[in-house]
């Protein structure tokens, strides 16, 4: 019991009440769910929530639709592709039918 609490307080979903939680040396608990992504700690749902009938290329523009900064999604796409250079592989593959291991990364 209190998983899901604890990873929400981990990721800044939620107000950590006392203690600290710190990952690779940064102090999580002040920081924003934005700032705690860009440390490279996400979590990955059940489920895995992807759009199963677009591709890989399209699945990442809707991750970014409501964002304007065009140049910085450029950068965040270069990072995706750097931890994860199978997507970049697979940018015109239905998402649907890459692997387990592959729909995690998307």
């Amino acid at each position: 019991a209190g998983k899901t609490t604890v990873l929400h307080g981990i990721s800044g979903l939620i107000p950590i009440k006392s203690g600290t939680v710190e990952f690779c040396d940064s102090a999580l608990h002040s920081l924003s769910p934005h700032k705690i992504v860009e440390l490279g700690l996400a979590q990955v749902p059940e489920g895995r929530r992807i759009f199963s009938n677009l591709t890989v290329m399209e699945n990442l523009e809707m991750g970014a639709f409501i964002r304007k900064d065009h140049t910085q999604i450029r950068k965040d796409y270069e990072k995706i592709f750097t931890r994860f250079p199978r997507l970049q592989e697979r940018l015109k593959q239905v998402a649907g039918t890459l692997s387990g291991g592959e729909q995690q990364m998307l």
